[in-house]
């Protein structure tokens, strides 16, 4: 199984979206607080649609947290800051996409966290970054073609 984790996600509808991706592709998604908005939010519900029945959602107090109530074969943080590309790492089952909010992304201590590895998407120079739930999509949808879209049809 891959994993997804939004860091403190601000916009309702984007995690909506991701609930919906998850649901559809069988990633287990992990929201880490405190978070922008309520779970119950009309927002969340109508991007979502459906979808959160189908998704299973786990939501961590903090960062902390998630990483001592989890384990991963590999964290990838998602980061323009990053030097390597998305589809320069061979992703593997029970790797986890960690995504930051939307306004700032994630901070620089987690990104020094010696269990966190960087990656970026390739992008125009100066461009300042994708919207959150596209590049959850374009980053899940490449490791789970490195796992051959296992259990996918």
């Amino acid at each position: 199984m891959l994993h997804i984790a939004l860091y403190q996600p601000e916009i309702p509808p984007n995690t909506g979206n991701i609930i919906r991706l998850c649901a559809n592709t069988g990633a287990q998604l992990h929201l880490i607080h405190p978070l922008g908005f309520s779970m119950e939010e009309k927002a969340l519900r109508r991007a979502g649609l459906d979808y959160h029945e189908w998704a299973d959602v786990i939501e961590h107090k903090d960062f902390e947290s998630f990483l001592q109530h989890t384990t991963f074969n590999q964290i990838y943080a998602l980061t323009t800051k990053a030097q390597t590309y998305h589809h320069q790492v061979k992703f593997a089952e029970g790797d986890c996409l960690l995504f930051g909010p939307e306004t700032r992304g994630l901070p620089v201590d987690i990104l020094n966290n010696e269990t966190i590895n960087s990656i970026r998407i390739p992008m125009k120079p100066n461009s300042r970054s994708l919207n959150l739930s596209n590049t959850a999509a374009i980053v899940l949808y490449q490791s789970l073609h490195d796992l051959a879209y296992k259990g996918l049809k």
